[in-house]
């Protein structure tokens, strides 16, 4: 292995580490409270498919080309069988 391989390999392990006692704590927390906006956001939206009426359907069907990519993974989340366990590590 060249001097300038181990040197890179060795910064690039640093960086992980770094990044891993830094900031993984962060952008994980960060990406689920973004998970949990879209969530309620496509709730707002098509809750009236299931039974929680929250904005008139004017505003509904407005924004509902912004939501179609995500009704698919939204449904699955919604109606996904929860355990006790979910709650406690979620």
């Amino acid at each position: 292995m060249s001097k300038g391989r181990f040197i890179s390999s060795l910064r690039k392990a640093l960086t992980e580490v770094s990044y891993g006692a830094a900031l993984h704590g962060q952008v994980s927390a960060v990406l689920k409270t973004r998970m949990y906006i879209e969530h309620m956001f496509i709730l707002m939206i098509l809750g009236d498919m299931l039974g929680f009426p929250i904005l008139p359907p004017y505003y509904s069907l407005r924004l509902l080309p912004y939501a179609v990519p995500n009704v698919k993974a939204w449904k699955h989340r919604f109606y996904r069988e929860r355990d006790f366990t979910d709650v406690i590590y979620g």
